[in-house]
């Protein structure tokens, strides 16, 4: 086991997960709330010896797949009815979001909306938030040292929170608890970790050595995820997979891009419940085809594609042919989407978050034609 500590402290390695109790000693959580969801509990996670220690610490597991304002007021009520003094949040991205939700109304007063980045709410953050601990179980959000959360409002937006002080205090990254996980959902989370490096690495921020760490991230993925989607067991592709993800977190503060915009977009319809991961996917190579005529981006794209050893082939395309090949669907009308969404989407993507660091601007025209374009 390794410690970093780059934004936050994380205990990364094969057997890491041992580190939880003293993880824990060391913030002064002595009533943690355990958030995580069914699949885990179902997959046996929950049950390991160094989950098992926390013994009666109250649990929520109703976390949907993509976190919900309504789900985090519950949760929150559960956090306050025990007494809990910390969180501990075991899964995917969303239950590391939603935890981050409930880290935050555990110690802040009022609705959940007037601390969202777009409506200004990134200084309403303070560093009263509750201590958080995430152990991801996917190789892919990069949740686990992220500044953000996003979060499906009850009127169906989906908006970002973000601060410094949402960061999870402790990050433990035990790639052997992705061993278990299937190929689809091994490609869907690699691919957007993958899309984590490739959108921070563009923007336009200057960021050095949030681009080294994105750069180096995105080989580790590039080599290591079709390893891990043809055999799920191998650790070694495993642990790869799991840094680079973590890379992709940690380089969040760069910004990201129009991809994330769109996918954000998509991901608050609720009626829908796309997954992100999928929706990067698909979303990935019609964006960087569209990017790619910004000198600065075309220069970085380059060097990615020499990264990758792609030789006549452009990323965009290959990025195409890796979707096909790790089975992700090739269209958004695949996955239930029509095109009456379009407006509503566009609307949304411009006033994301990501859209600002997209390195090329765009309008309402441009985010409907790259729809289009995979539908």
């Amino acid at each position: 086991m390794h410690i970093i500590n780059y934004l936050t402290t994380i205990n990364f390695g094969p057997g890491a997960l041992s580190s939880l109790p003293d993880a824990l000693g060391e913030l002064g959580v002595t009533r943690p709330l355990v958030i995580s969801d069914h699949g885990i509990r179902a997959a046996g996670l929950l049950d390991t010896p160094s989950i098992q220690f926390l013994g009666s610490a109250p649990t929520f597991l109703d976390v949907p797949t993509n976190p919900t304002e309504s789900a985090v007021m519950a949760a929150v009520d559960v956090y306050r009815r025990f007494g809990c003094n910390g969180v501990v949040a075991i899964g995917g991205g969303s239950p590391i979001d939603l935890a981050k939700g409930v880290a935050l109304l555990a110690t802040h007063n009022g609705r959940l909306e007037q601390y969202a980045a777009i409506l200004g709410g990134i200084p309403k953050i303070t560093s009263a938030v509750a201590p958080l601990v995430a152990v991801p179980t996917t190789a892919g959000t990069g949740s686990e040292v992220g500044r953000a959360a996003l979060i499906t409002l009850d009127d169906g937006r989906k908006l970002g929170f973000i601060s410094p002080y949402i960061i999870p205090r402790r990050a433990i990254c035990d790639p052997e608890l992705t061993l278990g996980l299937p190929p689809s959902l091994t490609a869907a989370t690699g691919l957007d970790a993958l899309s984590h490096c490739i959108e921070t690495y563009l923007s336009p921020r200057f960021n050095s050595p949030a681009e080294a760490i994105a750069t180096d991230g995105f080989v580790r993925i590039w080599n290591a995820l079709p390893v891990a989607f043809s055999n799920g067991s191998d650790i070694h592709a495993r642990t790869e997979l799991m840094m680079g993800a973590l890379q992709g977190g940690l380089t969040f503060q760069k910004g990201l891009g129009a991809v994330h915009a769109l996918s954000h977009a998509l991901g608050g319809l609720k009626e829908l419940k796309l997954h992100h991961g999928t929706l990067n996917a698909i979303l990935m190579p019609p964006v960087l085809r569209l990017n790619a005529n910004v000198p600065a981006a075309a220069k970085k794209i380059a060097h990615l594609e020499a990264l990758a050893s792609l030789s006549g082939t452009s990323l965009a395309d290959a990025l195409d042919r890796l979707n096909r090949e790790l089975g992700i669907p090739a269209k958004l009308s695949d996955l239930g989407v029509t095109r009456n969404v379009f407006p509503l989407t566009c609307e949304r993507a411009l006033a994301d978050h990501s859209h600002q660091t997209n390195p090329r601007s765009l309008n309402a025209d441009d985010y409907a034609a790259i729809l289009e374009s995979v539908m």
